[in-house]
């Protein structure tokens, strides 16, 4: 439950003590500022404060955005202020008097949670403005005003600005133009009829999986129900964020069903195409796993890049020339959707891999798929090099320890990294690392002591790449490269080994490595830092993965069905690690309480 104090005598007529039930408020009344501060002693530490002036004249909804978004520590609008638990020492400060901008001086004309709300920012808590655009919030100085504000509220359409705003701003064309039109109203059916984002996420998942079910039989048939029940799918994962958009139910645990459940159904859905295909006599294991492997490894130069390049880890903004022209581009309406399609986002890539799989076979799915993606992953990859060359930026240790996160050293790349000498150009070594290694993949026999050599190799280069804080303007492509060296390492050797099932079990290597990446992607994102440090050793960092992978071929690959044995338990092993540790992270209180606004591509 939480608490709404109306800072002042009620008005009368007004609807402002059913607004605030409405949105889940126990309404209290302090007819004198001096009432507050025993009032809100009254309030359980734990619970969230709200005050209100009672003259306030706007939205519900405007209300809504400043008094329950749960991800913020303290929000207003004018004449609404709203503080979580964290911010309630503050709070009290301000009512006492003892911030810069003490309450108690302020006059009888002045809006008492404003000046609050002032006061608790002076003090150092960060408060949230929400953008209200065409939605009202005043606090009308007089009968007149009064007047004015209510016909503004009359003549904006509250819930139809609470759809609109449940839509992303920013999606690809497919989304925006084909499912969002009425994937907003099945979101507003569902909030009124209490279902929950993190239920919707499940049902897209459960039907996903479904579609994947329908794939692996690899019959026409199942391949067009898989295709149908694909989009479906898709729907349901755009309700999600409309949904928690549309009511503002922000979750821990919706952050990480979010976060994660769109890549568990997309390789859940490859594995099926594979599974259809071999039922037919096609072995296409080695194209699904090369999708994964390619669409992982644009996710991690997505984020990677960002994390770099983070509004506050710069000290310079962005000025570069291909900035210039990206804006410049920006301004003429097409050129933004051909830009967002070019790089196939989810909406456009499910659509088309949907579409392939109802008409054709999965083998030209997955080399639509592989070039489609490669293109874009060209595309965005050239774009933001020339960025971060033609950009004059420094680091700040905050993107250097995120990169450092999302390289994901292990024990053997940490203690070469404490010991070498700090050389620059960070990812000319890492690069030098991941094409020797790949190099010798593809040209040294699976079982040889070549291969071996390349691996610690690789291994060594790993950890001088990281020697040094990753501060320069390309060391945000260190990460990326990690992921590109590991995942085709087990890609080409399984390939390679011609040992009877290897291909299906280094798709699951892969798929719960791939886990825990995403995993450290969204707690950084969510400001919680990477996994712990136990965990990272644990399962080997990137180079000590890649070294038992070489070390396991190199043993067992002419040993019949001895190394898919050793590839299924290492994943079995990594994945029940890995995710044991995400679901207590992400269900514990400590976890952020953001919902994920998702990434376009």
């Amino acid at each position: 439950m939480s608490t709404a104090i109306l800072t002042g005598p009620p008005v009368p007529g007004s609807q402002l003590g059913p607004d605030l039930r409405t949105l889940g408020f126990d309404v209290q009344q302090a007819f004198l500022p001096d009432d507050l501060p025993r009032l809100l002693a009254e309030v359980p530490a734990g619970e969230r404060v709200a005050l209100v002036d009672p003259r306030f004249v706007g939205h519900v909804h405007a209300l809504r955005l400043a008094l329950t978004d749960p991800r913020f520590p303290a929000a207003s609008v004018p004449g609404a202020l709203t503080v979580q638990a964290e911010a309630r020492p503050a709070l009290t400060r301000a009512l006492a008097g003892g911030t810069r901008a003490p309450a108690a001086q302020v006059g009888t004309a002045s809006v008492l949670a404003d000046d609050i709300g002032a006061a608790i920012e002076a003090d150092g808590v960060a408060v949230h403005h929400p953008e209200l655009g065409s939605l009202v919030a005043t606090v009308p100085a007089d009968e007149v005003a009064a007047v004015a504000a209510a016909q503004a509220v009359a003549a904006v359409d509250d819930e139809a600005v609470r759809l609109r705003n449940a839509v992303k701003s920013r999606d690809g064309f497919f989304t925006t133009h084909f499912i969002s039109p009425y994937s907003r109203y099945i979101a507003r059916w569902c909030a009124r009829r209490g279902l929950t984002p993190n239920q919707v996420t499940t049902a897209s998942l459960i039907t996903a999986l479904i579609a994947a079910g329908c794939a692996a039989t690899g019959t026409r048939g199942g391949y067009v129900a898989a295709g149908v029940l694909l989009i479906l799918s898709f729907v349901l994962d755009c309700t999600d964020g409309q949904l928690a958009r549309y009511s503002l139910q922000y979750s821990t645990m919706g952050a990480w069903l979010d976060a994660t459940f769109d890549r568990a159904k997309e390789y859940a859905y490859y594995a099926g195409l594979a599974l259809g295909a071999a039922r037919g006599g096609d072995d296409v294991w080695a194209l699904a796993l090369g999708a994964m492997v390619l669409q992982t490894c644009r996710h991690v130069v997505d984020f990677s890049f960002n994390e770099a390049h983070v509004v506050g880890t710069d000290a310079t903004a962005n000025t570069s020339p291909t900035a210039a022209l990206s804006d410049k581009l920006d301004s003429v309406g097409w050129t933004v959707w051909v830009r967002r399609m070019i790089v196939l986002p989810i909406g456009e890539r499910w659509a088309m891999i949907a579409v392939l799989t109802a008409a054709t076979t999965p083998r030209i799915v997955f080399y639509a798929l592989l070039i489609g993606c490669a293109f874009a992953a060209c595309y965005t990859t050239a774009g933001r090099v020339l960025r971060s060359l033609t950009r004059h930026a420094t680091r700040t240790d905050r993107a250097a320890l995120a990169l450092a996160e999302l390289a994901d050293s292990g024990p053997v790349a940490q203690l070469v990294a404490a010991r070498a000498p700090r050389i620059p150009g960070a990812p000319v070594v890492a690069a030098v690392g991941a094409v020797a290694l790949i190099a010798a993949a593809l040209t040294q026999p699976v079982g040889s002591g070549q291969m071996i050599v390349a691996a610690a190799f690789y291994a060594v280069l790993s950890g001088l790449a990281v020697a040094r804080p990753l501060k320069g303007a390309l060391d945000w492509l260190v990460p990326p490269l990690f992921r590109v060296a590991e995942y085709c390492t087990v890609l080409i050797l399984a390939a390679r080994s011609d040992v009877n099932g290897a291909l299906p079990a280094a798709f699951g290597l892969v798929a719960a490595v791939a886990y825990h990446h995403y995993d450290t992607v969204y707690r950084i994102k969510g400001g919680s830092g990477a996994p712990p440090k136990w965990l990272v050793r644990l399962i080997g960092g990137h180079e000590g993965r890649t070294l038992v992978v070489t070390v396991l071929a190199a043993v067992l690959a002419t040993r019949d069905t001895d190394f898919t044995l050793a590839l299924t338990a290492l994943a079995a092993a990594i994945a029940l690690v890995v995710l044991v540790e995400s679901i207590r992270f992400w269900v514990s209180s400590g976890a952020p309480a953001v919902h994920d606004e998702g990434e376009t591509a």
